[in-house]
């Protein structure tokens, strides 16, 4: 059995989702979370200006 179908066996954990396979590599990529960070970044600055 796989792991994931051992989680949905638990009445607590039922609705639970588990991210596949791409979801995982792209939380894990750190190329792809410096680009998230950077758009971030400049969305909040963006923001900041407007405000001033």
């Amino acid at each position: 059995m796989k792991q994931e179908e051992l989680n949905f066996e638990k009445d607590q954990f039922a609705q639970t989702m588990i991210p596949g396979k791409f979801a995982k590599s792209m939380r894990t990529c750190v190329l792809w979370q410096l680009i998230r960070f950077a758009i971030l970044n400049v969305k909040m600055i963006i923001v900041v200006q407007k405000s001033h």
